[in-house]
């Protein structure tokens, strides 16, 4: 039963994040082809693991990547609301 839940909030954590960066990231390096691919929340639900897939050249991508570490935070408390 924990797996099915997990399973469901990883789901649901997909949705959000992905809406949450397309809609409300403003950050001009977070390239407009990068898909949220997955989330791994780990058991106890304190810690997620976001994998994300970028379209576009290596510095596009290393730029987007580090852009939404950088904004992690701010990602998390929009995703929360």
């Amino acid at each position: 039963m924990v797996k099915n839940r997990v399973a469901r909030l990883n789901s649901l954590l997909k949705e959000v994040l992905s809406e949450v960066i397309h809609r409300d990231v403003r950050n001009p390096l977070v390239h407009k082809l990068v898909t949220v691919t997955g989330v791994e929340i780990t058991s106890d639900l304190q810690h997620a693991k976001v994998l994300i897939s970028v379209i576009g050249t290596d510095k596009e991508k290393q730029d987007t990547f580090q852009a939404l570490q950088s904004g992690a935070g701010f990602i998390a408390i929009l995703a929360s609301k």
